[in-house]
């Protein structure tokens, strides 16, 4: 996808890191959109991580250019510090303070006016649901409370950017899905977000566009879909109202998996538009009557070890 610069929210370019022997980021160029969620996955050491640390100033890169929100990470640390947010991996909150202090504490590290800081404090206990709790001390908070509020403080300074670092991580289902809403909601208000995440559905869920790193280096990026369809597994199940129907789409096609009881073959396909299209016509044109069409394609999880794991994986 080839964006204009008054489009893209983060791009690097040929960017590099290294610690002594051990390459961690070999050569990264990425192209993230206003506006969207970009998640990034890899295994453990993959150099997620580092990334985020890179494009948030936090650490420089050893070779290549990064450009977020519009200025250079190298040459205007402070102007991109000025309009990004980072969650990372572990709550920041500060369990001594309450939930309010804590964000009073963000409204005046971002020198706001104080009217103005309590201002927006209110808003945030709001919009995250935490009114009731506001007053108690962040210690008490159950562990999908602390990760709302690490997140409202992220937004005191209502960035442009906001990094993701597995914000999720260790929360129950309930409470990743509530974040997963306040991620959309904010993407739904102009924001862009950058993901780093363990959980694949989570990915699959939030994500316009994912890229996968593995030692130190992009494998793939695309959709969800996209990337689904890069793997083998597969295959479109179509299912006939009578065994003649059955009898004359395996003479046709020549290939697939027939279960005579539930007159049903199992062709290979991507489940890609065109493929599903080439198919229906090449069944039409030979007068086969289908009831039921379901397309079946590999998960993030297959396409994850595929690309991580044996590269042979890819080639069968």
């Amino acid at each position: 996808m080839t964006t204009t610069p008054t489009q893209t929210a983060i791009g690097t370019a040929g960017l590099r890191k290294s610690y002594g022997d051990k390459v961690v980021l070999d050569g990264i160029d990425l192209d993230v959109t206003r506006g969207t969620v970009f998640s990034l996955l890899g295994p453990n050491g993959a150099g997620k991580t580092t990334m985020v640390r890179i494009l948030s100033t936090l650490i420089g890169a050893d070779d290549g250019r990064a450009r977020v929100a519009g200025h250079d990470v190298a040459a205007e640390p402070d102007a991109v510090r000025a309009a990004i947010g980072v969650t990372g991996q572990y709550s920041a909150v500060d369990g001594l303070l309450t939930g309010e202090e804590n964000l009073m504490l963000m409204a005046d590290l971002h020198h706001l006016r104080r009217a103005d800081g309590r201002r927006r404090t209110a808003e945030l206990l709001a919009g995250f649901d935490l009114v009731e709790a506001a007053r108690r001390p962040a210690s008490t908070y159950s562990g999908g409370m602390r990760r709302r509020l690490d997140l409202a403080m992220t937004l005191v300074g209502t960035p442009r950017v906001i990094f993701l670092d597995e914000p999720t991580t260790g929360l129950d289902p309930r409470s990743r899905r509530a974040m997963w809403d306040v991620i959309r909601e904010l993407v739904a208000g102009g924001v862009t977000i950058f993901l780093t995440t363990q959980y694949l559905d989570e990915a699959d869920q939030l994500a316009d566009r994912i890229a996968v790193l593995d030692r130190g280096r992009l494998v793939a990026e695309g959709t969800a879909a996209e990337l689904k369809r890069l793997v083998p597994g597969g295959h479109v199940l179509l299912r006939f109202p009578d065994p003649a129907s059955l009898d004359r789409a395996g003479r046709s096609l020549g290939r697939g998996v027939r279960d005579d009881d539930a007159l049903t073959l199992q062709v290979p396909g991507d489940g890609g538009v065109r493929s599903l299209r080439a198919l229906l016509d090449h069944l039409d044109a030979h007068a086969v009557e289908v009831e039921e069409l379901t397309v079946h394609t590999p998960d993030l999880d297959d396409v994850f070890l595929a690309l991580t794991g044996d590269r042979k994986a890819m080639s069968r």
